[in-house]
């Protein structure tokens, strides 16, 4: 039997439940318990992350290292956590109404 994936910061995600289902996430903090809260750079900010059950999150294989996500040092902005996402073959698709 496969141990299931570890829901640790830096852990990319996708969403099984509510009107978010099938987007893409970045863990941004586990809550401890059955809580974490999740980034995507578009509709969830790292202003103001989402918080999810884990069992309403499909963990995938892939671990973006926090640190790594700006290399170049500075504070880590909405477009280094789309850029990430999008690197690792998971676009966050926008909508026409969103865009600027």
């Amino acid at each position: 039997m496969k141990e299931p994936l570890s829901l640790e910061p830096g852990r990319i995600v996708i969403s099984t439940q509510g009107r978010d289902k099938g987007r893409p996430f970045l863990i941004r903090e586990n809550l401890g318990g059955q809580m974490v809260t999740v980034v995507d750079g578009l509709t969830h900010p790292l202003e103001r992350p989402k918080k999810k059950k884990i069992k309403h999150l499909h963990a995938k294989p892939i671990m973006v290292n926090w640190d790594m996500i700006r290399p170049e040092g500075g504070r880590v902005q909405d477009s280094d956590v789309r850029r990430a996402l999008e690197q690792n073959g998971f676009a966050v698709e926008r909508s026409l109404c969103e865009e600027g």
